[in-house]
């Protein structure tokens, strides 16, 4: 069974013979369909050396050429991205649209990168003080490490490493073993596109990886997405030993559905939130907040639709996968008996729906709880799957306060066709990322994704200006000149190479 290697300066490393594995499944057959590598510290601190052996070099490069590379990056991407799709279909399980789709908004990301020449430039002031200048820089920090979630292989990863490897920094990223595919093929394509060897590294690993990239003095930043208790362990760790860290956490998402709602637009929008790549997604909404008489007909319009999902394998004529793993699957499933157990109202249930003939794959169908109160695990914790809980409130005033009271804070919408309501709602709400009539309000590439409070450990979000600063830090030079030298005739024309 072949074995996913690690890839470090350029090239594909296999597992020693005594290397810990793990397994790789298929989710939606429930079989193991390769093993991985897990990383030991040496070998994690051999692509950090790598790292930082290509830092010099990279960095001095410049921009011209460094986003002519990354440029050619996004040419093969585009070219090749049903490749890196259906990787990303069989790892993780979600359908292939959604894969493709993943693949696309980190694309675009990689497309903003490729204007650094132009996120780069300084200021400058002449003659700021009697024949004295003064100019600003923004130069990289050195090897920036990458700790991806398995629910996103190829976008969250993107999230950083075009931006961080166009301003000049190098790479190490340690995608989730349980999907790991995606990450080596994004390593080779990178080599393909002429990236010099050692400045994009990947290495699997299970915490001993991690943190031996927390700790280790040549790392200059981390970079993670994931659960809210590591993402909090990550930001101690690394903030301890001195790195520059952002740290996203986890979420809990309401959309506030107001009376004047039009209820077709929220119930479509809730169902596609709620179970799209089987709720697996930081952005997923997984509580609908629904103000006073509208509730009975939300709930009835919203699980109509989610009885009508199509669930099976993602390569098929399907609307919604498997989740990542079997522990996950019964974890889902264990917050859904909780919920019934303390009281919500079971309005589709989907442990016990078939999908397969043998029922191998690791398949929940939609579920849909009504009555939740806000004491209830089903509520108060981060569930991770196809589960949509129903809250219902008597006032626009207490569905604020109950998205504000809450600790996580990472994203929300509201269905209204009251402007008014909207604008207040966008200044009221204490959430970072707000959708109006958008139920998954992803932030695009030139914009910062992030939430507050609990999601998000660090004071700078994903790419856009933000994440240009982040891997960056900026000097002010103060010159004076008495005598200007002379450069000779040149009369070639001149070039940005």
């Amino acid at each position: 069974m072949q074995t996913v290697g690690h890839w470090i300066n350029g090239q594909s490393v296999a597992a020693p013979e005594d290397a810990r594995l793990g397994e790789v499944f298929n989710p939606a057959t429930g079989k193991v369909v390769r093993r991985v590598a897990l990383a030991s510290a040496d070998q994690v601190r051999e692509a950090i050396s790598a790292a930082a052996q290509a830092f010099p070099g990279w960095r001095d490069t410049s921009l011209a050429k460094r986003s002519n590379i990354v440029f050619r990056f996004r040419e093969l991407l585009n070219e090749r991205k049903p490749e890196l799709a259906a990787i990303i279909t069989e790892e993780h399980g979600k359908i292939l649209s959604d894969a493709l789709g993943e693949v696309s908004r980190g694309q675009e990301v990689v497309e903003f990168a490729c204007g650094m020449p132009h996120l780069l430039k300084g200021g400058f002031t002449e003659n700021a003080s009697t024949d004295i200048d003064v100019h600003s820089v923004r130069q990289p920090l050195g090897v920036s490490a990458i700790i991806a979630p398995f629910n996103f292989p190829a976008m969250v990863p993107m999230w950083f490493f075009p931006v961080a490897i166009a301003a000049g920094n190098t790479v190490v990223l340690k995608p989730s073993e349980k999907d790991p595919s995606a990450a080596n093929w994004l390593a080779e394509l990178w080599t393909e596109a002429g990236l010099p060897d050692g400045v994009f590294n990947v290495v699997h690993g299970d915490k001993e990886a991690v943190d031996t990239l927390l700790t280790d003095p040549q790392v200059s930043s981390v970079s993670f997405v994931g659960s809210t208790p590591i993402a909090k362990y990550v930001y101690e760790q690394a903030t301890g030993t001195g790195k520059r860290v952002q740290a996203l956490g986890g979420a809990k998402n309401h959309m506030l559905v107001l009376p004047d709602a039009d209820l077709d637009l929220a119930a479509d929008a809730a169902v596609s939130a709620g179970y799209g790549a089987a709720g697996e997604r930081c952005m997923a909404i997984s509580a609908v907040v629904a103000v006073d008489s509208i509730a009975d007909e939300l709930v009835s319009k919203i699980a109509e639709r989610a009885r009508s999902l199509r669930v099976g394998d993602g390569t098929g004529d399907t609307d919604m996968g498997p989740l990542i793993t079997a522990a996950h699957r019964d974890k889902v499933a264990g917050y859904i008996d909780a919920g019934e157990e303390a009281g919500a109202e079971m309005v589709v249930d989907g442990r016990t729906a078939q999908t397969d003939s043998d029922n191998s794959g690791f398949f929940l169908h939609p579920t849909l709880l009504d009555q939740v109160k806000p004491e209830m695990t089903v509520y108060t914790d981060e569930i991770f799957g196809p589960v949509l809980s129903v809250v219902r409130v008597n006032s626009y005033t207490e569905g604020v306060d109950l998205i504000n009271s809450n600790p996580y804070g990472n994203g929300t919408a509201i269905f209204t066709n009251d402007g008014g309501a909207a604008r207040r709602f966008a200044n009221e709400v204490q959430v970072g990322m707000i959708g109006v009539n958008v139920p998954i309000p992803v932030p695009m590439s030139y914009y910062s994704f992030g939430g507050w409070k609990n999601s998000l450990f660090g004071d700078t979000h994903a790419h856009g200006m933000e994440g240009v600063h982040f891997f960056t830090r900026g000097k002010v030079i103060t010159s004076r000149w008495l005598d200007p030298s002379h450069a000779g005739l040149q009369l070639g024309f001149p070039t940005n190479a």
